[in-house]
């Protein structure tokens, strides 16, 4: 198939001879073409430029399929790094709660949290898992989203964590969307095991990591590192098993004081670090001397109007920043990149470039998969997505609530959603 965009307004982050992320004051950078056409070649992106080069140079080409794009912007898909997208129902009645309660303990009710879910989740069938989430991933689409990291997590037993992954493996399979998958059984440690965390961490270690390993189910794993949940040692002990048997490490860390899961994640070269509410000059400096790239969650302090990441002074000392939805039922309900894009600019004072360069390439470094998506780049993957009639990049995080994707495009072919 040969798809032809032209007549774009704007052609946002191209970058002929991209590198793995952004970092630092490049992260302030994004380049455009103005009046520009894009050729997709089956899967790949094939060519771009200005008009008047579509013109000279391919007058006499015959495309299957083009699409007039005046006055329309044009970006790479959104690539979001952190997920736990599937779980069995929504936690509305929690929300009201919290509303109600407001603040305190907010620890203990996302530990609490964590084991309600996963309650449900073992009284599910894996057609509904599988079906919900399927839905969940077709409104995120809609949105421009074209890369997932989703996490079991909700499972926290061998049987349940496994099919998590199956499920998250049949999604793999079936959607348009890049995949890839995460090992979380160290999200909370279930009740039977609050008295004797030692036995649950050795289920993880010995039982669960080896099978998950072994059918191939996780590109990942991951552990909440922080006060309540799990300890550096701990932390230490699941990474290393996960190491030996194939798995990258990724971590939510300092969600709720300064747990030691930054450094922990940089000794073993975790890919990523996520959450950062908390984080000190130390752990930064620390973040800067590695190939770690840390995650923060704009959904997820907004939602429960808690301590937001300092994303200034990351970048100020040099450092790439991703933001992600941290799309779960619970903390934040919302897989929408575009807002998580205005809460970048509102919450966190970055500017339009910077949040591009943090939901695109950056999230894509996150995930391991930087070399084909993320950028618009010949060669990489046609994940793309057309605005509606907007001025400039500017306006997609200034007009918050807005859906302004008008067209999306993943692996080379419009959707239809």
């Amino acid at each position: 198939m040969k798809l032809l965009l032209e007549n774009i307004k704007e052609l946002v982050q191209v970058d002929d001879n991209p590198g793995m992320n952004k970092k630092g004051d490049d992260m302030s950078v994004v380049n455009t073409i103005k009046d520009a056409f894009l050729i997709i070649r089956d899967e790949l992106i094939q060519d771009y430029g200005p008009m008047s080069r579509l013109k000279d140079v391919y007058k006499d080409d015959d495309f299957l399929v083009e699409v007039d794009c005046s006055n329309r912007l044009v970006y790479p898909a959104y690539c979001d790094a952190h997920t736990h997208l599937v779980f069995p129902h929504w936690r509305e009645k929690e929300f009201a709660q919290y509303i109600r309660k407001g603040k305190e303990g907010l620890a203990g009710r996302r530990k609490m949290e964590i084991i309600s879910t996963s309650n449900q989740l073992h009284g599910v069938s894996d057609d509904f898992l599988y079906e919900t989430a399927m839905g969940r991933i077709t409104d995120i689409i809609r949105t421009g989203t074209g890369a997932l990291e989703i996490k079991s997590g909700y499972g926290l037993t061998l049987e349940d964590e496994l099919r998590t992954l199956r499920i998250i493996k049949k999604i793999r399979k079936t959607t348009s969307v890049c995949i890839r998958s995460t090992f979380l059984g160290a999200h909370a440690v279930p009740l039977e095991y609050k008295s004797d965390v030692e036995k649950y961490v050795d289920l993880i270690v010995k039982e669960m990591i080896p099978q998950v390993a072994g059918e191939e189910l996780s590109d990942f794993i991951d552990v909440s590192c922080d006060d309540g949940f799990f300890s550096t040692d701990h932390t230490e002990l699941i990474l290393e098993e996960g190491i030996k048997h194939g798995l990258t490490p990724k971590l939510h860390a300092n969600e709720f004081g300064n747990s030691g899961g930054v450094q922990v994640g940089v000794k073993h070269n975790a890919i990523s670090v996520d959450h950062l509410e908390h984080i000190s000059k130390e752990e930064i400096e620390c973040l800067t001397n590695s190939q770690t790239m840390p995650i923060v969650l704009p959904g997820f302090s907004f939602f429960l109007n808690t301590q937001y990441a300092p994303v200034r002074e990351m970048i100020d000392a040099g450092l790439p920043v991703a933001l992600a939805s941290g799309f779960n039922p619970y903390s934040s309900p919302s897989g929408n990149m575009n807002f998580i894009s205005s809460l970048g600019c509102i919450n966190y004072r970055m500017i339009p470039e910077e949040v591009i360069n943090a939901t695109t390439i950056n999230g894509a470094c996150a995930m391991g998969i930087s070399d084909r998506l993320g950028s618009i780049t010949r060669g990489k993957t046609a994940n793309l997505f057309i605005t509606s009639e907007i001025p400039n990049i500017e306006y997609l995080p200034y007009a918050y609530g807005s859906n302004l994707v008008e067209t999306v495009i993943l692996n080379g072919e419009i959707q239809l959603l």
